[in-house]
C-alpha cells in the first residue's frame, strides 16, 4: 500500500500546539474533523483512548502512532503532525514525542490501521530519514520524503527478496505481544543491517495480521541459522536441528549487527523440538529455573485476570445490590449468574492451571491442566490446587514428549491427537484425583482458617508484609507475588478475601500518589518533564496502576522504592487494622464504594502516600541548575543511572 494515498496535505499540522499526551489527541483528531473524515469525534477519541489503555502508541525514538478502527471514520486517513518542542506521550523510551501519525480506519476497512503501522514502522526505523520529516517546511515536503523512502525500500526489499550465491543466508522471525509496532521495527532493522553486512536474510513476522512471509522449509533447511526476536509464543518445532538465536524483540531493533553476527560465527546452540530442556539453553536471554517457572505463573496469571477483574467487580456489585434491594432483586440475579459460581468465577481456577500448561508443554498441555484446574475448583482446593494442576500437566506433557521422542515416524501423527491428550490427562486427572487434590483442600481450608482467625496485631502485620512488598518493584515478581497473594485468598471461602485485597490495593496506589505528591511539593528536585509525569501519576494511582512508578524508580531506584516501600506498608497495616474490606480485585478509586469503611480506606492511601511523598522529597537532592534543563537527567539519577 502507499502511505501517501492517506496522507492528506490538508490534514497536516506542521506545527502542534499541544503540550499534554490528551491535547495531542485532541487537536489531531479536531484536524480530521475539520476536513470531515471523521464524523462522530467523541466516539473517535473514546476508540483512541482505549487503544491507549492497552499500551502507550508513543513507540519511542520521538514518534507516537495513535490508532482506531471504528464507525465514526469517513475515510481512512493518516494524520501527520510535529511537534517542535515535544510532546510527553508516556512513550516506551520515556522521552518527548515529536512526530505524531494519526491512524483513522473506517469500519468495514480489512486491516487497513494495521497494514499502514506496519509500512510506517518498516519506514521509521530509517533515523536520517526522521530527521528529515522533522525538518519538513511544508505538507507537499513531507508527501514527498514518503514517496521517495517507500520507493527507494521497496526497491531494498527487491534486492533483498534476490539472494546472491555466495552469501550466507540466514531466516529469522519478529513477534511482539501487541503485534504491531515492534514487530515490523525489528524485521526492519534485521534486513537492514544484513545488506550492509552481505547477508542474505528472509524475515518472518507474527503480527495482529498473523503470519506474514512464512518461512518456508526449504528456506529453514538452507539458513545457516536462525534468530528468534519474539516476547511471545512461536512456532519452534520447525526449527529443530537448527543453530537458534532467541531474544527480545527489543534486541532485534537495537542489536541487530550483534544477533546477525553470532548466528554467522556459529555461537547460538543447536535447537531441539522434544524434551524441552535445549529451548532454553538456546536464549540470548539465559533464564533461571525460577526465572522460567514465575513465566509460566504469570502466564496462567494474566490469562486469568480479565476474569478475576471483571467478574470480581460485577460479583461486588452485585452483593451491594443484595444488600440494599434485596435477593429477589432481578438485577442482581443476573449479575450474580454471570459473574459467579456459574459465570465468569467458574472459569478462574481452570484457566489459570491451563495457561501455565500451555506455558510449559505447548498446546498439548493445555486441556490436561484445564481440566486439573477444574477437578481443582471443584474438591475446594482453590487457588492452590489450580497452580499444582498447572505445573503438573505441563511437566506431564514435557515427560511425555520425552517418553515417546523415538516413536516411529509413521505414528508420529498419534501423539497430539491420540497419546497426548488421553495419557496427559489421566495422569494429571489421577494425581490431582488422588493426591494433590486431598492435600491443597486441606492447606486451602487452613490457610483461610487461619486467616479468618488472625488476631488485629497479626494482621496489621501481615498488611504492612503485602503492603510493602506491592512497591519493592512495582509490577515485578515481588509485587505480583503479594497480589497473587491476595488473589488466592480472594478466590477462596471465608470472610477475609476483601480484607487482604484491601491490604495489596492500598499499597499499590501509594507509590504513583506519593510521586506526584512530591513532584508537586518539591518542583525544584524534579526536572520540568519529571513534573508532567508526576501530574499523570495522580491518574494513575488512583487507578491501582502501580507502574507509573516505574520511570522515576529506574532512574532513582534507592530513594524511590525506599520511601515508597515505607509508605506501602503503612497504608496496608492501616487497612488491617482498621479490618477495610474491599470485594474486588481491582479498580482502585473506583470500586471505592465496594469497601466497608471507604472513607477510611481512603484516610489509610492518603497517609501511606503523603509519608512516603515527603520522605522522598525530603531525601532527594535539588536539581544541578546545569542539568535541569534536560528533562531526563538530574545531578543525584546521572550517577545511580550509572550504577544501574
Amino acid at each position: 500500500m502507499k502511505i501517501t494515498d492517506l496522507m492528506i496535505p490538508s490534514v497536516m499540522i506542521m506545527d502542534m500546539k499541544a503540550s499534554t499526551k490528551e491535547e495531542a489527541i485532541d487537536e489531531l483528531i479536531a484536524s480530521l474533523n475539520n476536513q470531515g473524515r471523521i464524523n462522530d469525534p467523541v466516539l473517535f477519541k473514546d476508540m483512541i483512548l482505549k487503544r491507549e489503555l492497552e499500551s502507550s502508541t508513543g513507540i519511542g525514538d520521538g514518534i507516537a502512532m495513535p490508532h482506531a478502527k471504528t464507525r465514526a471514520v469517513n475515510e481512512a486517513t493518516v494524520v501527520f503532525g510535529r511537534s517542535r518542542k515535544g510532546v510527553d506521550y508516556e512513550a516506551l523510551d520515556g522521552q518527548p514525542s515529536h512526530l505524531f501519525f494519526m491512524i483513522a480506519a473506517p469500519e468495514g476497512a480489512a486491516n487497513v490501521h494495521l497494514q499502514t503501522l506496519a509500512a510506517l514502522s518498516r519506514l521509521l526505523i530509517d533515523q536520517p530519514f526522521v530527521e528529515q520529516v522533522k525538518k519538513a517546511k511544508t505538507p507537499a515536503d513531507v508527501v514527498r520524503l514518503f514517496d521517495h523512502k517507500q520507493a527507494e525500500k521497496e526497491r531494498e526489499e527487491m534486492k533483498t527478496n534476490d539472494k546472491q550465491d555466495g552469501k550466507p543466508f540466514i531466516v529469522a522471525v519478529t513477534a511482539c505481544p501487541t503485534g504491531i509496532a515492534h514487530t515490523y521495527m525489528a524485521e526492519d532493522a534485521l534486513k537492514k543491517k544484513a545488506e550492509e553486512m552481505g547477508v542474505a536474510i528472509r524475515v518472518e513476522t507474527d503480527g495482529s495480521e498473523g503470519v506474514k512471509n512464512r518461512l518456508t522449509k526449504v528456506e529453514i533447511a538452507q539458513a545457516v541459522g536462525v534468530i528468534v526476536a519474539a516476547d511471545k509464543k512461536v512456532e519452534m518445532a520447525r526449527f529443530d536441528g537448527k543453530r537458534v538465536l532467541q531474544t527480545a524483540v527489543s534486541s532485534g531493533i537495537r542489536k541487530p549487527e550483534e544477533l546477525i553476527q553470532k548466528v554467522l560465527d556459529k555461537k547460538a546452540p543447536t535447537y531441539h523440538a522434544e524434551g524441552g530442556s535445549d529451548e532454553s539453553e538456546a536464549s540470548d536471554n539465559k533464564v533461571s529455573v525460577w526465572g522460567k517457572i514465575y513465566k509460566d505463573l504469570m502466564n496462567g496469571i494474566s490469562h486469568m485476570l480479565p476474569f478475576v477483574v471483571g467478574g470480581g467487580i460485577l460479583l461486588a456489585v452485585s452483593f451491594l445490590l443484595e444488600n440494599t434491594l434485596g435477593q429477589n432483586n432481578s438485577i442482581f440475579k443476573m449479575l450474580s449468574t454471570i459473574a459467579g459460581g456459574t459465570g465468569a468465577f467458574h472459569f478462574l481456577i481452570p484457566i489459570l492451571a491451563g495457561y501455565i500448561a500451555y506455558s510449559i508443554g505447548d498446546r498439548p498441555a493445555l486441556m490436561p491442566g484445564m481440566v486439573g484446574g477444574l477437578l481443582a475448583a471443584n474438591s475446594n482446593a482453590g487457588f492452590l490446587g489450580g497452580l499444582a494442576a498447572g505445573f503438573l500437566a505441563g511437566w506431564i506433557i514435557l515427560f511425555l514428549k520425552k517418553v515417546f521422542t523415538n516413536l516411529p515416524k509413521s505414528l508420529d501423527g498419534l501423539k497430539p491427537v491420540l497419546i497426548f491428550p488421553v495419557l496427559g490427562l489421566l495422569i494429571t486427572g489421577s494425581l490431582m484425583y488422588y493426591i494433590a487434590d486431598p492435600i491443597f483442600n486441606w492447606v486451602n481450608t487452613e490457610l483461610v482458617n487461619v486467616l479468618n482467625n488472625l488476631g488485629t496485631g497479626n494482621a496489621v502485620i501481615l498488611g504492612l508484609v503485602l503492603g510493602g512488598m506491592m512497591s519493592v518493584d512495582m509490577g515485578g515478581p515481588v509485587n505480583k507475588a503479594a497480589y497473587t497473594f491476595a488473589i488466592g485468598v480472594f478466590t477462596s471461602s471465608g470472610n477475609t478475601n476483601g480484607l487482604m485485597m484491601a491490604a495489596v490495593m492500598a499499597g499499590g496506589m501509594v507509590p504513583p500518589l506519593a510521586i506526584a505528591l512530591a513532584t508537586t511539593l518539591f518542583k525544584n528536585k524534579f526536572t520540568e518533564s519529571e513534573q508532567k509525569a508526576g501530574i499523570t501519576n495522580y491518574v494513575l494511582g488512583l487507578s491501582f496502576i502501580t507502574e507509573g512508578a516505574i520511570p522515576f524508580a529506574a532512574s532513582d531506584p534507592m530513594r524511590i522504592i525506599g520511601a515508597n516501600v515505607i509508605g506501602s506498608a503503612i497504608a496496608g497495616g492501616l487497612t488491617q487494622l482498621w479490618h477495610i474490606n474491599v470485594p474486588a480485585p481491582h479498580g482502585g478509586i473506583f470500586v471505592i464504594f465496594l469497601a466497608n469503611h471507604a472513607l477510611l480506606f481512603l484516610v489509610s492511601i492518603a497517609i501511606g502516600a503523603v509519608v512516603s511523598g515527603l520522605i522522598l522529597g525530603f531525601w532527594k537532592k535539588p536539581l544541578d541548575k546545569k542539568i535541569a534543563g534536560h528533562p531526563s537527567k538530574s545531578a543525584t539519577n546521572e550517577k545511580e543511572v550509572n550504577i544501574l
